[in-house]
Parts: structure tokens; sequence; C-alpha cells
């Protein structure tokens, strides 16, 4: 059951119907979660900062490995909205999001998505290692950065209990359709 309402078009306000026919114009559609962030456009565009490390990140990272970090965070966080969307991806360009083959990158990137979900205090120092082996600071700041915005999307979700898209429906796990 969803806590909070999502925003209606119709009665939405100007500034909050233009914020929607920018994400159908980019996306093709918005979202359950951004209609629930919609209730306040400075929140909703704090989290569209996702977007742009995105951007930010992909030259240099590539998207399979970016939405592989991801869903290892959404998953790390048991987060039903997020790790769909992102199984959903992966499925969609051919991957098997239970058992990925990953690159040594891609393996760090996972790893370390699932330990900055589910224990930040504790990461292994040879993630940190490894990182700094393979990325200049600025680009360590931009990944720990577009994991924060992934974990607190993922916070967002489950704490406003953000109903799962439909159009989602058919890639949850096994365990999420029961």
């Amino acid at each position: 059951m969803s806590y909070l309402p999502m925003t209606e078009y119709e009665t939405a306000s100007p500034e909050v119907q233009r914020e929607y026919d920018d994400q159908i114009a980019k996306h093709g559609r918005i979202t359950n979660m951004k209609r629930t962030l919609l209730h306040n456009v400075p929140a909703f565009k704090a989290y569209m900062e996702w977007y742009t490390l995105y951007d930010q990140i992909q030259p240099f990272l590539g998207d399979r490995a970016l939405q592989l970090f991801s869903y290892a965070i959404s998953e790390g966080n048991d987060c039903l909205i997020c790790s769909t969307f992102f199984r959903k991806i992966l499925i969609d360009n051919g991957d098997d999001p239970d058992h990925p083959t990953l690159s040594d990158t891609e393996r760090l990137l996972f790893d370390f998505g699932r330990q900055f979900s589910k224990n930040p205090h504790n990461i292994d120092e040879k993630i940190y290692t490894r990182l700094k082996e393979l990325f200049n600071d600025e680009q360590i700041v931009l990944l720990i950065s577009f994991a924060g915005i992934m974990y607190a999307t993922n916070l967002f979700n489950t704490v406003a209990k953000v109903p799962l898209d439909t159009i989602l429906y058919d890639y949850r796990k096994k365990e999420d359709k029961e």
C-alpha cells in the first residue's frame, strides 16, 4: 500500500506539469517514484541529479558497468523498484542479473555497491585499493556520490512505499512476485 499519493498531471501546477512533460520527452514516460517526488519540485530536482552524475561517469565506465553498480546497490538495499528497474535493463540487454558475467572492473563495482548498501562503515580495504588503481580522485568522488544518490533513491522508494511500476512486473524476482 502506497504511503503517499502520486501527483496527477491534470491537477498539478504548471511547474509540475513542465517537469512531467520534460520527463516524458526524455524518457518516454514518468515513473511512480517521480510522480510521488513531484509533490515538491526541489526534492524532485535533487533526486534527478542522479542523471547528471550518470552522464559524467558513463564516458569512463560505460552503461553496463553503471547499471550493474546501480543494481548491486539497489539489490543490497532490498529496494523492489530500483532493483527491478535495473533487472529490466540488464535482462533486456541479454544479461542474467542473478548470475552476471563480470569483468574485473564490473566485479569491483558490484562488490563495492553491495558493501556500500549493506555496511558502508566497513567497506573492504581491498576495494579502496583497487578503486585507487583504476580511477582518479575525481572519478572516485563521482562514484561515491552516484552511489549515495542511488542509495537515497532506494530509501525514498522504500520509506514512501512507492508502488512498483506496472512496466516492471514481469522483471521481478520469483520471490518478489509472491
